[in-house]
């Protein structure tokens, strides 16, 4: 796909599609160097649509081994203000909003690659900003973009350990929607303060490994020192905490 480039002039073909998404998991230094090279807005279209491919069966996973009224329940459960507030409804209208928070969670569940485009679009942004205009790089945003896509393929083993544990004998009374895979302190300590649990969530080994990819994608493709490129990234990382916690806060 990648036309052939000149590396230290020498004639180098690019990374195919394939190849790039495998070396993001066994060497990723390829992968980012070959996207420094050679990266069109459309690069982010094979990881995009593998997370999508990936989160959907997901959510249709979910919603046959657990059900959606079971999910909202589990939400409803790790909010102790919401279950007040449920409580204080008749039977009738508690069902009502059960019904209708089932449904709000499937959708939202089923729209994860839309959102996910949403979001990492605005992380692609601060990025791109905090690198060109704060370490002085010449990114180009397709760069950047591209980067972060490929940086978040790990949660494709999030997908696939969520749906293995839930086709093999999960507990579907305490499936959390939110944290599916114990891959941090949070999922272990389900009674733990909504705002501690959200802190300790995002201390995740995918999303770590993510970070790590997306240090050195930048530091690859931004042409800076892995310090400088994990300042920006670890920076936005906190920031990432500090508003899972308000979100947990407001909750």
């Amino acid at each position: 796909m990648n036309d052939a480039t000149v590396v230290g002039g020498l004639g180098e073909p690019g990374l195919s599609e394939v190849e790039r998404v495998v070396d993001t998991f066994v060497a990723p230094s390829k992968t980012f160097a070959d996207i420094g090279r050679s990266s069109k807005w459309w690069s982010f279209l094979t990881p995009f649509l593998l997370i999508a491919l990936f989160s959907v069966g997901s959510a249709y996973v979910v919603g046959r081994q657990v059900g959606w009224v079971q999910v909202a329940q589990n939400r409803i459960n790790h909010s102790p203000n919401t279950q007040d507030r449920l409580n204080q409804l008749t039977p009738e209208a508690q069902a009502a909003q059960m019904a209708t928070t089932a449904k709000i969670t499937m959708y939202s569940t089923y729209l994860i690659p839309v959102i996910l485009l949403i979001i990492l679009g605005i992380y692609a942004l601060l990025l791109w900003a905090g690198f060109n205009f704060g370490l002085g790089a010449r990114t180009t945003f397709g760069q950047v973009w591209t980067v972060t896509w490929y940086a978040s393929l790990p949660y494709l083993l999030t997908s696939v350990v969520g749906m293995l544990t839930l086709l093999f004998g999960a507990n579907v009374d305490s499936y959390d929607l939110q944290n599916p895979v114990g891959t941090n302190p949070g999922y272990y300590l389900p009674d733990a303060s909504p705002m501690l649990r959200a802190a300790l969530t995002q201390v995740d080994l995918i999303h770590l490994w993510s970070v790590v990819l997306t240090i050195i994608g930048m530091s690859i493709v931004a042409k800076k020192s892995i310090g400088a490129s994990a300042a920006i990234v670890m920076l936005l990382w906190f920031l990432g905490v500090g508003l899972a916690m308000l979100g947990a806060f407001f909750s």
